[in-house]
C-alpha cells in the first residue's frame, strides 16, 4: 500500500511539472509556459490558454505568419507580496506560449476571458 501511494505522488508530481514547464528562452527573467487545448470542427479552430489569476488585460496575442504567441505576465495578488511563500505551485512572473496554427488561412474572430482561460476562436478562410 505505502508503495501505491508513492507512486501515486510520484506520478502526480510528473503530471504538474508536465502542466507548467518552464519555456527555454534566452531572456534573463524566467519564463512559464501555459497548457493549451486545441480544438478543431468543421468551420473553426478554438485555442484555449489556461491562465488563472491573469488580468485580460495583461496578454498580449501576436498573430506572426503561421505562429500564434501568447505571453503576458502573471503577479502575486497585492496583499500577499510580501508574505511568506509556504508553497507557490501556480506559476507568476512572464508568460509565454507560441502555437503553430496549421490549418491554413485563419481568422480570428472571437477572443475572451472564459473561467481563468482566454478563449481564441478563429474561422477557416477557404
Amino acid at each position: 500500500m505505502w508503495a501505491d501511494a508513492c507512486e501515486m505522488l510520484d506520478r502526480a508530481e510528473r503530471l504538474h511539472r508536465q502542466f507548467f514547464q518552464i519555456a527555454p528562452s534566452t531572456a534573463t527573467k524566467p519564463i512559464w509556459e501555459p497548457p493549451v487545448d486545441v480544438i478543431e470542427t468543421e468551420d473553426e479552430v478554438a485555442i484555449v490558454v489556461a491562465l488563472p489569476g491573469v488580468e485580460p488585460g495583461q496578454i498580449e496575442v501576436v498573430i506572426e505568419g503561421d505562429f500564434l504567441r501568447v505571453s503576458g505576465t502573471r503577479t502575486l495578488p497585492w496583499p500577499y507580496r510580501k508574505g511568506a511563500i509556504h508553497r507557490l505551485e501556480i506559476p507568476h512572473g512572464r508568460f509565454e506560449r507560441h502555437i503553430v496554427l496549421q490549418w491554413g488561412r485563419l481568422k480570428l474572430t472571437r477572443r475572451e476571458p472564459d473561467n481563468g482561460c482566454l478563449l481564441l476562436v478563429f474561422d477557416k478562410v477557404a
